[in-house]
């Protein structure tokens, strides 16, 4: 075969790659456009449709990642077909290497769980004071990944999802009113009676304190070594709740103090016997 009938064959050859390849290239690169502007306008929709079904707005952006990434590894699949690869195996080798990048990434993954389940569950929202993993603190940002608490000092708090939707959690802002508790004591010696009216009528002059679900409450509590304490409770609205605790505090100090009742601290009785 001489170098014109090779050059000849060549172009031939080259002719049929171009012609063959040529259409798939473009037509991959037209289903990756259109395929595009579909998935814009299909999240755009998404979008206005849990707007108008009122869903929780740390909910939303990642639902709208969640359809968006699906409907593009889709897209990437298509072009790759028209492109005239096989998927099978395309896929079989994705499969083993999600796999394997599950596992090394178990706890993320897990973190990613508990992510989601916070999200559609809700046992707490951006806002609420939880405490949960040893932290107390609002609740400033939930990610896909970790929730972000910041506490009354500022400090911010990052815990993982996955151990914060699979243990126990206080939410202190589910329900609009709350019993502040106090124990008081008075000395051995001074009146029970009195005690007990002069607590009353400090809860019963604050304005804050509610009378439902209950109206206050104080009673004998415990005999204790150095004291008799008074159980004291008292409902208010969430958002009075430190208020209340810390002047009730201080006017119980201030009122035991005008009509002599003692507040005990401990102390220790020692006899000496001299032997004869």
């Amino acid at each position: 075969m001489d170098f014109n009938n090779i050059m000849e064959t060549v172009s031939e050859k080259g002719s049929e790659y171009i012609t063959l390849y040529g259409l798939k290239l473009v037509s991959a690169i037209a289903v990756w456009i259109i395929g595009g502007f579909i998935i814009g306008a299909i999240i755009k929709g998404f979008s206005k449709m849990l707007e108008k079904s009122k869903t929780d707005p740390s909910l939303r952006p990642f639902l709208q990642s969640l359809v968006g990434s699906l409907l593009k590894v889709v897209l990437v699949i298509t072009v790759l077909s028209t492109l005239g690869i096989e998927m099978t195996s395309f896929i079989a080798i994705l499969g083993a290497a999600g796999l394997a990048v599950g596992m090394a990434l178990s706890g993320t993954l897990q973190n990613f769980a508990g992510g989601v389940m916070i999200l559609i569950f809700k046992p707490f929202k951006v806002g609420d004071v939880i405490e949960a993993q040893g932290h107390t603190g609002g609740v400033k940002e939930i990610q896909i990944f970790n929730t972000i608490l910041k506490t009354p000092d500022n400090k911010t708090i990052i815990i993982p999802n996955g151990g914060l939707s699979n243990s126990s959690m206080v939410n202190y802002s589910t329900e609009p009113k709350r019993r502040v508790d106090f124990t008081f004591g008075i000395g051995y010696g001074d009146s029970i009676e009195q005690g007990k009216e002069v607590l009353m009528a400090i809860l019963k002059a604050d304005s804050r304190i509610i009378n439902d679900p209950a109206e206050p409450f104080v009673e004998v509590v415990a005999l204790a070594d150095s004291s008799v304490n008074f159980a004291v409770r008292a409902w208010v609205n969430s958002a009075d709740y430190w208020g209340v605790y810390f002047d009730t505090n201080a006017k119980v100090y201030n009122e035991f103090n005008k009509v002599g009742l003692n507040i005990p601290f401990p102390q220790m009785d020692v006899h000496v016997h001299k032997a004869s």
